[in-house]
């Protein structure tokens, strides 16, 4: 057994003592992180026995080969192929169970879409993002919350945030952030000529109160009058609530709901969620630019993904991967993007540890 497996075996160990510790359920956060290492060690920990057991048959079938003859040493033959393929099996699977977890699994994210380049088609496309992650939440079974939205004068967005809750929503939206970009003929546009619009998508994962704190003397918090498309008032009182970030200047505003406590909660939110970023950028780019393994850059400067209506045609850029299914990625099957995403960035790490 290696050395690896050896320390993950103690590791398990060393876990289970801590999770009979009856002080440990007195601090919820930490009991929550010891039992999900005690999950992933468990799963990592089964795989390590079955290769140790299945190679441990191999090698018993080996000896029993080289001693029998005749149709012994046949089935003793076939006892070694089988105990050989379980432990390519086993040892495949391990490989996978210990590529490095991102931090941010089981999370749930938040979802920022706005208008870019293109006017008022951008915000239109916009909407059309937005349906299609509405869509593609519903077949995954995630719960939606709306946070903000300012619509634009022909029914886009300017900016919508959202929230998405569920199993995975992490891993499945992670790979979403980064501008896109649209290739059709805009419904502003009388001599059907096609034009390229974008529309930027950030996807934060959210943190909890605890893991972000923030101080009431680092907030300027400002309260205004509600207003819609062109600027008309909404609403006759001071709802809407603009919170700033004096420490690092980040600027969140919420007027979607008609309380001031309910906007500046969903305010405090978003904050959260960006400061969380952040400072996980900031520590991975201390940790010698841990992102540049991952797909693309991300960066607002990339075109990630191409929507070409003509073609019905879906690119993402960072992979390759070309797709004549646009109708059907809109309506919501975006696992046609985000299943080879995910297989990239696994063959990826899986290089990278090798």
């Amino acid at each position: 057994m290696s050395e690896l497996h050896e320390e993950l075996l103690r590791e398990f160990h060393d876990v289970e003592q801590q999770l009979a510790d009856p002080e440990l359920p007195k601090t919820p956060n930490q009991y929550a992180q010891v039992m999900r290492r005690y999950k992933e060690l468990g799963e990592i920990v089964a795989c390590i026995n079955e290769l140790r057991g299945a190679n441990e048959d191999a090698e018993a079938a080996r000896e029993m080969h080289a001693e029998s003859s005749g149709d012994d040493r046949a089935e003793w033959a076939q006892e070694i192929a089988d105990a050989e393929r379980r432990a390519a099996e086993a040892s495949e699977t391990l490989d996978e169970l210990l590529i490095p977890k991102d931090p941010n699994d089981g999370r749930n994210v938040i979802v920022e879409i706005r208008g870019a380049e293109g006017g008022e088609e951008a915000n239109l496309f916009a909407r059309d993002l937005f349906d299609m992650y509405k869509a593609y939440a519903s077949a995954q079974g995630w719960r939606q919350e709306m946070l903000e939205a300012n619509h634009s004068d022909m029914g886009g967005f300017s900016t919508v945030v959202f929230l998405l809750k569920g199993d995975a929503v992490w891993s499945h939206m992670k790979h979403e952030g980064g501008p896109h970009r649209v290739q059709r003929v805009p419904v502003t546009e009388s001599q059907g000529r096609v034009h390229t619009s974008s529309a930027t998508v950030s996807v934060l994962p959210e943190a909890d109160e605890v893991e972000v704190d923030i101080d009431d003397n680092d907030l300027q918090i400002d309260v205004f009058r509600a207003s819609g498309p062109g600027g008309q008032s909404v609403n006759t009182t001071d709802s809407a609530v603009r919170i700033t970030h004096k420490p690092t200047g980040l600027v969140v505003s919420m007027q979607d709901e008609k309380s001031q406590l309910q906007n500046k909660a969903k305010a405090l939110q978003v904050l959260r969620a960006r400061l969380l970023q952040a400072e996980q950028e900031r520590a991975a780019a201390e940790a010698s630019d841990l992102r540049k393994g991952q797909i693309g850059g991300g960066g607002r400067s990339e075109k990630i993904r191409t929507y070409n209506y003509k073609e019905n045609r879906v690119t993402d850029h960072r992979i390759g991967l070309t797709v004549y299914k646009l109708d059907k990625i809109l309506a919501g099957a975006l696992d046609e993007v985000v299943d080879p995403l995910l297989q990239h960035e696994r063959a990826e790490q899986l290089s990278a540890d090798q």
